[in-house]
């Protein structure tokens, strides 16, 4: 996207048809002002005439005549859930080429068998999230497990000891002795 000010913006383009169709003048010297070919000049001069908008236009076509049939792609489809087959059978089958097949496949994420429950034949289907963010993070933290009054190393391994077995509601092990490592 470019700059507000730029020479090329839809803004800039209407002054250009403007100029050439209220002021009245030629495309040529209009063409050298805003330093464009004159074949563009008259392109934005016809869409203003026309009525058409000024911003710029998709490149994709608007027709594809040449389009795999939806019959085609639906029975690909259904054929690769039911048979797992890869692009060169199913091309086979169907009487198109492999290439086709692919394209297909890859359209409906299913061009990898890996993609497909092998139990059932469906698309795996992943956790995705609807927006960034909406995932919730947990961090977790290793907390270790210090008797009341201080664990040996701070008071010594004697009185370490001595606190580790008179603290109250820690949990237990098999032996009734106080539970080491982490919480």
């Amino acid at each position: 996207m470019s700059h507000r000010n730029a020479a090329l913006t839809p803004r800039h383009r209407l002054k250009v048809a403007r100029l050439v169709v209220d002021f009245g003048c030629p495309i040529s010297e209009v063409a050298a002002r805003f330093q464009v070919s004159w074949p563009t000049v008259k392109r934005w001069v016809d869409r203003y005439l026309a009525g058409e908008s000024m911003q710029d236009r998709s490149s994709r076509p608007r027709t594809s005549p040449n389009k795999t049939p939806k019959q085609v792609t639906k029975r690909c489809v259904s054929l690769r859930m039911r048979l797992r087959e890869g692009p060169v059978q199913l091309a086979a089958r169907l009487d198109i080429a492999p290439s086709t097949v692919h394209r297909i496949l890859s359209t409906a994420r299913l061009n990898r068998l890996s993609y497909v429950d092998r139990a059932t034949g469906e698309p795996v289907r992943r956790y995705e999230h609807s927006h960034p963010g909406s995932l919730v993070h947990v961090d977790v933290k290793k907390l270790g497990n210090i008797p009341d009054g201080g664990g040996w190393r701070y008071v010594g391994r004697l009185q370490g000891e001595r606190n580790r077995a008179a603290t109250p509601g820690k949990p237990k092990n098999k032996w009734h002795n106080p539970r080491l490592g982490y919480a």
